[in-house]
């Protein structure tokens, strides 16, 4: 899987000051290439039809085509069709949700082994990682399992906050709560800011976007990097892969 695998994960779907997509779209068209339609899925909102409609205008804008099945079998179907798949942002435990109950994620396992490229946004992010353990949304459902499309062997953590020292608040900070989940889990964890882009080819993981990301490894202290540079030494390499 891992030297025909593409795929794009953005932290965010909209950057403060933008519109959506905006800030991702050089990268999206540059990352699609000649494909010219895609199968996005919107099942982390509660207005999937809404949802759908926004993605499809977007997508016009850049030349692709968009279906936006609202069922189990038009999407299984779409999935075998497309020449991309899109996953939006939302509620992560209602998306993984839904993407069982309708038995899509080895369809979209199998298609993305194949080599057509996934994108993914926010929620659509989490899920490509091996479980959904590192989101932060609310647990508004109860997904049958936290075990996600495994189409990379890293957990990502979007909307990457830094610690604020200036701050009263005494709650947890997100650097807190991955280290928590190093406490049980060996799987890297990449914390992308606002901004931050994952473009994955092959082997390859290349930190793009316009923001830095910190990379978490058991019991390592976390590490800076900032675009453009190669970071799969830390996610999947040697140093880096689960335990």
């Amino acid at each position: 899987m891992r030297e025909r695998r593409r795929v794009l994960l953005l932290s965010n779907s909209t950057q403060h000051g933008s519109g959506y997509l905006d800030h991702a779209d050089q990268e999206i068209r540059s990352f699609l290439g000649p494909v010219r339609n895609l199968v996005f899925f919107p099942y982390a909102v509660a207005d999937r039809v809404g949802y759908g409609e926004q993605v499809r205008e977007r997508f016009a804008r850049m030349g692709v085509a968009v279906v936006a099945p609202l069922d189990g079998a038009s999407a299984r179907l779409a999935v075998r069709e497309a020449g991309a798949v899109f996953v939006g942002g939302g509620n992560t435990f209602r998306l993984l949700r839904a993407l069982h109950r309708m038995d899509l994620v080895a369809p979209i396992r199998e298609r993305v082994t194949a080599g057509i490229p996934y994108i993914g946004s926010s929620a659509g992010s989490n899920v490509a990682g091996p479980t959904i353990k590192t989101t932060k949304d609310m647990p508004i459902v109860e997904p049958p399992t936290f075990s996600a499309l495994g189409l990379i062997a890293f957990q990502i953590s979007p909307h990457y906050v830094d610690p604020d020292t200036t701050s009263t608040h005494m709650g947890e900070t997100q650097e807190e709560r991955i280290r928590q989940f190093h406490e049980e889990n060996a799987t890297p964890v990449a914390g992308l800011r606002e901004g931050a882009i994952l473009r994955i080819e092959g082997p390859s993981v290349e930190l793009r976007g316009a923001c830095g990301a910190r990379f978490f490894r058991r019991d390592r202290e976390p590490v800076e990097r900032v675009p453009v540079c190669e970071v799969s030494d830390l996610v999947e390499g040697a140093e880096g892969a689960a335990s």
